[in-house]
């Protein structure tokens, strides 16, 4: 039985060790809404992986501060008490959409639970590894010769799967001198949703190159011109943005929009909607992987954790620490190791708050007792 006692938010500031650019623009630091739910004298964490603007989707941070202090605290005020973190989503299903912000209260919720159980969290979810296969991503660069740099370098320290982030214009030509230049690497493309119809000639050039998956090339809405493209390429054509809970995976696969599935907890609202994604995938022999937002190592422990289940087989875009900030706001770090992020084993999400770093970045907080 968990009886919730107090809700905080806390807004933070970190600057990214280097710009990372997508199709959307160009990002130089990482804002960060992070919950923390105390129940039984435990305290846990999640992160809302919304992000500053509304580009990779309509949520943002300050719309996700607001709807969890002003919709879901009253929520959590009149339903304290919860026998276990599945729950939660029935309780918040009058709050319509809003899936980061849910999810960032639930992954807290999972903490706590987990921390009670004293087990770490993939023990709960029937994860099978110890350690996951980590790819990196690689944003937008302003030259070729800068793009194949900063690939030998990603390769160079171990990284399985290189992804590189694209757009109409920086999208053919780089991606064929990486892959002249890296024949064995395991390559994959990222749209983020920028191209149309108009761009086939260039996807079925992409579709020469050798790629494990092209991501999201057309709106973060649709599903029916990605299963017209997937008729079109060899290359399988895998879903992110499109993909907000298992009824809409459901619907992806029937309609055979894609043949692999990004998952994002925070994009489909939260840990119980991620693993009946898992459970369809399964089902459906459809591969999976967990893709990042820049997540402080609140949300990085969190994807660490649910990408051990069996059925996320492909390398996540789960990096180490250093490849986004020279300080986080959790211990210990994330660290590379043979192509691999080894899984906290302490209970929860198995990370610790640095309370020192956490002031120091925070630029908003405030708790409520429920």
């Amino acid at each position: 039985m968990i009886r919730l006692e107090r809700l905080s938010l806390f807004l933070v500031e970190l600057p990214l060790v280097t710009p990372f650019a997508t199709s959307f623009g160009e990002e130089r630091t990482k804002q960060a809404l992070l919950v923390s739910l105390t129940a039984e004298g435990v305290m846990g964490w999640g992160e809302c992986v919304a992000g500053s603007g509304p580009w990779y989707s309509w949520e943002t941070v300050e719309t996700a501060r607001y709807v969890i202090s002003e919709h879901i605290r009253p929520i959590l005020s009149s339903h304290k008490t919860f026998h276990h973190p599945s729950e939660l989503p029935a309780v918040l299903s009058p709050i319509r959409g809003h899936a980061m912000a849910k999810a960032a209260v639930e992954a807290a919720l999972w903490d706590i639970y987990a921390r009670l159980q004293k087990k770490p969290l993939f023990h709960l979810w029937g994860g099978v590894r110890e350690a996951v296969p980590a790819g990196v991503s690689v944003g937008i660069q302003p030259d070729i010769p800068s793009l194949l740099s900063a690939v030998e370098g990603f390769l160079a320290e171990g990284y399985l799967r290189i992804k590189l982030k694209i757009k109409p214009g920086w999208d053919v030509e780089p991606v064929r001198a990486v892959r002249e230049r890296f024949p064995e690497a395991l390559l994959s493309v990222d749209a983020n949703a920028a191209y149309t119809w108009t761009d086939l000639p260039a996807l079925r050039e992409l579709d020469r190159c050798g790629l494990l998956m092209i991501e999201q090339p057309f709106s973060f809405d649709d599903l029916l011109e990605h299963a017209q493209l997937s008729r079109e390429l060899s290359t399988p054509i895998c879903l992110d943005e499109s993909i907000t809970s298992a009824r809409r995976a459901r619907e992806a696969l029937e309609l055979g929009a894609c043949r692999i599935i990004n998952v994002k907890q925070g994009r489909v609202g939260g840990v119980t909607e991620a693993l009946a994604i898992h459970r369809l995938a399964l089902e459906r022999h459809t591969p999976l992987w967990c893709g990042g937002m820049l997540e402080t190592g609140i949300g990085r422990a969190l994807n660490v954790h649910l990408a051990t289940l069996p059925g996320f087989s492909l390398p996540h875009d789960i990096s180490a620490t250093k490849r986004y900030f020279r300080e986080d706001i959790a211990d210990p770090p994330f660290e590379l190791k043979d192509g691999h992020i080894p899984v906290p084993q302490r209970p929860g999400l198995g990370v610790e708050i640095n309370w020192d770093r956490l002031l120091r970045s925070c630029t908003w907080s405030r708790t409520w007792k429920l």
